[in-house]
């Protein structure tokens, strides 16, 4: 099998690709660090299988699959850090995946699977495949533009510039680098409307998981999550169960 690596993470990349030359049925053909350069390399090289990052700067794991849409689809397998992009992505179980940091046994798991849809499925299969699977993702990507209104002013602000959400009532203040919005809607209902990288860390706050630098312990089971502009806010112990990367996919 031809198989290509994308994942901006030279450490993940090396890891893959030591593993894979452990397969006698493996040629690794280009490794990528980004979704243009993904892109270009599937098309250049036609490969078998992709070893696919969802989480990439700019274009993202779905967005190379959009921008080989017309192509003849390769198997993809694709590499996260988060379980709710495994849960969103792969509910019918389709196409495998790999969630960060991963085991050699569950990638020897992978690849009896991929081998078998390799051997078994025809090429229209994985482009049904491909085509549900960016269908389902744009159904789960939320809402990308949330209008602010004020006084002689209605404001159309970017998600992706959006760094944490307040609650003020029944409004919601977000807070971007530049500035902060109050929408006329509760938390709870603009939460509903949130692409899954926006996490609730206590009864009044949501937060852009991207905008994450770190989490300190606090007192009684709490912590500090810390933003890249030096921003603190109070992860609650009710909500660690939204960080089940951290504290285990269980926890309350």
């Amino acid at each position: 099998m031809r198989t290509l690596i994308v994942d901006d993470e030279p450490l993940a990349r090396r890891r893959l690709a030591r593993l894979l030359r452990e397969a006698d049925d493996v040629e690794i053909v280009a490794e990528c660090q980004s979704g243009p350069e993904a892109i270009e390399a599937i098309r250049r090289e036609a490969p078998d299988l992709v070893f696919l990052d969802v989480q990439m700067p700019g274009t993202d794991g779905f967005g190379v699959l959009e921008g080989i849409a017309g192509d003849r689809p390769p198997i993809i397998v694709f590499i996260t850090a988060y379980d709710q992009y495994a849960i969103q992505a792969f509910e019918a179980q389709a196409i495998d995946y790999l969630l960060k940091p991963f085991s050699r046994e569950r990638f020897e798991t992978m690849m009896v699977r991929v081998r078998s849809a390799f051997a078994r499925t025809a090429p229209d299969a994985f482009v049904r495949q491909m085509r549900e699977l960016v269908a389902r993702h744009r159904q789960n990507q939320g809402a990308q533009r949330i209008v602010a209104r004020s006084v002689g002013r209605v404001a159309l602000v970017n998600v992706d510039d959006v760094d944490w959400i307040q609650a003020e009532g029944n409004y919601a203040r977000l807070h971007t680098a530049r500035e902060s919005q109050l929408v006329r809607e509760t938390l709870r209902s603009l939460s509903a409307r949130l692409p899954a990288r926006f996490r609730r860390i206590h009864r009044g706050t949501i937060v852009n998981v991207d905008r994450v630098t770190e989490l300190k312990p606090g007192l009684r089971g709490d912590y500090v999550v810390v933003l890249l502009d030096g921003t603190r806010l109070r992860l609650s112990r009710r909500f660690r169960g939204e960080w089940p990367e951290i504290f285990g996919a269980g926890e309350s």
